[in-house]
């Protein structure tokens, strides 16, 4: 089953280019595009979808007030910005809001497409350079101590190998025989028993066993 996403942007071309990619993966569903946060905001409520994946800079209100306004009202949804901006304060001020994860523009459609499966797994996605800003500004490792991989079941533990050689969500389904959800159902019980919260948390405490 397709994740349905909505997508709040105003730059047409971008907008068009990158929910074609999503719709040709067959494993990610755009249901909408909505052009400013004042549409998205009435509509998304009806929508219920998965995740939305929101622009910070918007014709009026912006993708952080947005996002924050979203939340207030649905506390469970989950928003992923997708921006050109790099500057720390934005940074902050959109993960307050309320974002579990901060995308550059210029990241492959690949990438982003894997971001959102991570957030929808319970994980949080980040642009290396927007992660490595944050790691500076606390000038300390953000890695969650504790977790033990001895906690892991069989099926778990498979899944995890299999995401450390880098497969896809999908390709892991099929690898092991069970649905993407199935997957994704794995991996947020992978990331409560190891205390991380993405993928690559996960690999790196797999991998340093």
């Amino acid at each position: 089953m397709s994740l349905r996403i909505v997508f709040v942007e105003d730059d047409a071309p971008f907008a068009s280019a990158l929910v074609s990619y999503f719709n040709l993966s067959g494993t990610i569903a755009c249901e909408a595009v909505f052009p400013n946060a004042e549409s998205a905001l009435t509509q998304i409520p009806v929508l219920k979808p998965d995740l939305v994946l929101v622009d910070i800079n918007l014709p009026k209100m912006n993708g952080i007030e947005l996002v924050a306004r979203l939340k207030a009202s649905a506390p469970s949804l989950l928003c992923l910005m997708l921006t050109m901006y790099e500057e720390t304060p934005l940074i902050f001020d959109a993960l307050k809001a309320g974002a579990c994860g901060y995308l550059l523009k210029r990241t492959p459609p690949e990438e982003i497409m894997t971001a959102i499966e991570q957030v929808v797994a319970g994980g949080s996605a980040m642009s290396p350079q927007i992660a490595r800003q944050v790691v500076s500004f606390f000038h300390k490792s953000t890695a969650p101590e504790g977790g033990n991989l001895a906690t892991l079941t069989e099926r778990e533990r498979a899944v995890l190998d299999l995401l450390s050689k880098g497969y896809l969500y999908k390709e892991i389904g099929d690898k092991l025989s069970v649905s993407l959800d199935t997957v994704r159902s794995h991996l947020r019980k992978v990331y409560e028993k190891l205390h991380v919260h993405s993928r690559t948390e996960a690999v790196l405490k797999y991998l340093g066993k």
